[in-house]
């Protein structure tokens, strides 16, 4: 993995907690899903219970990522926080 694309990866991960506004839920969902994607690769490990609702949502999330390279899912996280915090975005 191209070490720019790690420092790129990195640096958007501290941003993200920087962003003037928290994003709506199918927005952090994405960013949760392309972390982990990104960190860890394919979904792994049991889906939480019926009844943690939050725990679910993230695991599907993260699923439908299934066979995204690392490197293609650090890409897009970097980009998605680069829109969220451009100047249109409120950022």
């Amino acid at each position: 993995m191209p070490d720019d694309l790690q420092a790129a990866f990195q640096t958007a991960v501290a941003r993200v907690r920087e962003l003037a506004e928290r994003p709506d839920n199918d927005t952090l969902l994405k960013l949760y899903a392309l972390y982990k994607q990104a960190s860890e690769g394919d979904a792994c490990g049991p889906k939480p219970g019926f009844f943690d609702f939050v725990g679910t949502a993230k695991h599907e999330s993260w699923g439908k990522l299934k066979g995204m390279s690392r490197e293609d899912a650090m890409q897009r996280y970097v980009e998605l926080v680069e829109r969220l915090h451009a100047p249109d975005h409120g950022g």
